[in-house]
């Protein structure tokens, strides 16, 4: 199946750019129009797709034909009495019919396959993609999988971004933004979070970050936002009671302490969610039949889903699970027992999921693992008494942040995202700070995040950083290399190879006739000196080449090296003065091999590790 979807992907990657023609590069508010297309369209899309995912939940749990449902609110008991059982398994064999029929990628959480064709496939998608997507997807959260709706309309969006940007002709690169700008729409309109749709694909999706690729972005999440509000309102996901802010006292900063304590429970929490998620996936890639497979899966999770409604009362693990979270956050829920094995129920159910083949994110499971585990953590404390008394919702926030930022790396996107959520701007501080260490433990035990290890899985490395190479935004005067011989045309190879200083060094030549430029050339003095006398000596005018370009001393390394690429020189000629170069203002030269040598060690200066 990995190597069919691959394959399948490849072949039409090399259509699309054979069928491209000539690469026009759009302008900047061409881009941006085409983004807003791409941000708006999305957000029309999150709201068919929520409202899809109603009306298959109400069919297949109550037996009614509607699609109003409100996720925060607990499913009640259907008409099948202990037949709900096989409510997931119906939806598993048309999620499997669906996805090994038109869309193999569509399987899974979806945002590890955008970040691929960003980094892989220069931004190309099939756009069947989006419409598979969105019908598995929806099936299979409304029969009970226990996945997130982010994850299929971040994949939903960034596949309408890489149509959009194959229907019209650009770059790969701004193709790539239109992909990115998809899924920041998805983010966006899926969960009421503008900021945070930016400051995942920031963080996430974009290979470079300027204004050329930022401003698309924004303005296609700032669409998306105001659809989704239109048709959803402006309430947060969560409706969290007012929370006291940590007052300037020691037992602030005991409580401080206590949410890092939360932050490293959460890191061991998030590497067992990453592991576990590939290790279900490998058990169950046993089993070949992918219709067997899935069975299998989904009637575990019916199997747990009825239990739970038995003798607890709700479903609970079922679908995205916002009503557990929102029990949770709302202080209706506290009993450290119940929140662990909650806990315990929707890492399985979600493992069990997703490695069978369902097809939805893994962005809802990290918020519910994330809110039961803090939960837990501060109703535990609570119950041994500790000093200074903890608020269970307060805690269970911060573990739903330090979850997703654990679990995806993107340590700015759950902070901003969970301050939108629940607008308590009183919880950041102590979520900042279990952010940072639940991603630090989560790196010591795990070094990819829940994103980049299928694609590592698979031979696609991702960087784990996005670092601004300090070399290009300097001027070429200030790298340039200095070791330059200016002679003249008509002299001889021999009299060139001949001279005192070449000490077997590398030179960089500059042929001139009358003071022009006329060709370069680059010698390695000490391979060539041996053939001195051998054969008659060649003027420098025949061995010149003419693959170079002219750069100022004051232009930047960007510049100079994209003119080296689209010229195909061989270096370039760094002048002075503004008036028409001769052979006595060249001052150095910039090559392929010095612009790599000088990359290279301009990524020293930052630090080392995953």
């Amino acid at each position: 199946m990995k190597a069919e979807n691959s394959s399948s992907a490849t072949v039409w990657a090399s259509r699309m750019d054979s069928s491209d023609g000539e690469i026009v590069s759009l302008s900047l508010p061409r881009l941006c129009l085409l983004a807003l297309v791409v941000g708006g369209v999305t957000g029309i899309g999150a709201v068919i797709f929520r409202a899809l995912i109603g009306f298959i939940h109400n069919l297949f749990f109550l037996g009614k034909f509607a699609t109003q449902y409100d996720a925060n609110l607990f499913t009640p008991p259907g008409p099948w009495g202990m037949w709900v059982i096989l409510v997931p398994v119906v939806g598993g064999i048309i999620v499997t019919f669906l996805v090994t029929t038109f869309a193999p990628e569509a399987r899974g959480h979806g945002v590890p396959e955008v970040i691929d064709a960003i980094f892989y496939k220069g931004g190309v998608i099939r756009p069947i993609v989006a419409i598979v997507k969105s019908l598995a997807s929806a099936v299979s959260i409304g029969s009970g999988a226990a996945v997130g709706r982010e994850g299929p309309i971040i994949q939903i969006g960034s596949a309408l971004g890489s149509t959009l940007g194959q229907i019209v002709r650009m770059t790969p690169g701004q193709r790539i933004i239109l992909v990115a700008a998809g899924a920041g729409a998805g983010i966006a309109a899926t969960f009421n979070t503008p900021i945070g749709g930016v400051m995942f694909t920031i963080e996430l999706m974009m290979p470079e970050m300027s204004i050329a690729s930022f401003l698309p972005v924004a303005l296609s999440t700032a669409a998306a936002t105001f659809i989704g509000r239109f048709f959803f309102g402006v309430a947060p996901a969560f409706i969290v009671p007012p929370l006291a802010p940590l007052s300037n006292d020691l037992s602030s900063a005991l409580t401080l302490v206590v949410y890092a304590g939360l932050g490293v429970v959460v890191g061991v929490a998030a590497a067992g969610l990453i592991r576990g998620l590939h290790l279900f996936e490998d058990i169950f890639e046993k089993i070949r039949n992918p219709y067997l497979r899935h069975i299998v899966g989904m009637l575990l999770v019916g199997v747990l889903i009825y239990t739970l409604q038995q003798s607890l009362g709700h479903y609970f693990v079922e679908g995205v699970g916002y009503a557990t979270i929102e029990e949770i956050l709302s202080g209706g829920m506290a009993a450290p027992a119940l929140l662990a094995l909650l806990f315990l129920c929707k890492l399985f159910a979600t493992s069990t999921s997703l490695g069978s083949g369902a097809s939805g994110g893994v962005f809802s499971p990290s918020l519910f693992l994330g809110a039961t585990i803090g939960g837990a953590f501060a109703a535990l404390l609570n119950t041994l008494h500790f000093p200074i008394p903890l608020n269970v919702p307060a805690f269970a926030m911060v573990g739903m942040g330090a979850m997703v930022g654990s679990g995806t790396g993107a340590a700015m996107m759950a902070v901003t995202m969970i301050f939108e959520m629940t607008r308590n701007y009183d919880i950041v501080l102590p979520m900042i700070l279990a952010v940072a260490v639940s991603i630090g433990i989560r790196r010591l035990l795990s070094r990819e995040n829940i994103y980049t290890l299928k694609l590592v899985r698979r031979g696609h490395v991702i960087p784990k950083a996005r670092h601004a190479n300090m070399f290009l935004v300097r001027h070429a005067g200030a790298v340039m290399d200095k070791d330059v011989i200016v002679a003249d045309a008509d002299s001889g190879f021999d009299e060139l190879l001949a001279r005192s200083d070449n000490n077997g060094r590398l030179r960089h030549v500059v042929v001139s006739d009358g003071g022009h430029i006329v060709g370069v050339m680059r010698v390695n003095t000490a391979l060539r000196a041996a053939a001195v006398g051998l054969q008659p000596s060649v003027a420098l005018r025949d061995l010149a080449s003419h693959d170079f370009t002219i750069v100022r001393e004051d232009e930047v390394v960007f510049d100079v090296i994209r003119r080296i690429w689209r010229r195909k020189a061989i270096m370039a000629l760094v002048t002075r003065g503004r008036g028409i170069p001769r052979a006595n203002d060249v001052l150095g030269v910039i090559t392929k091999e010095h612009v790599a040598d000088s990359v290279a060690s301009s990524i020293e200066v930052y630090p080392t590790g995953s």
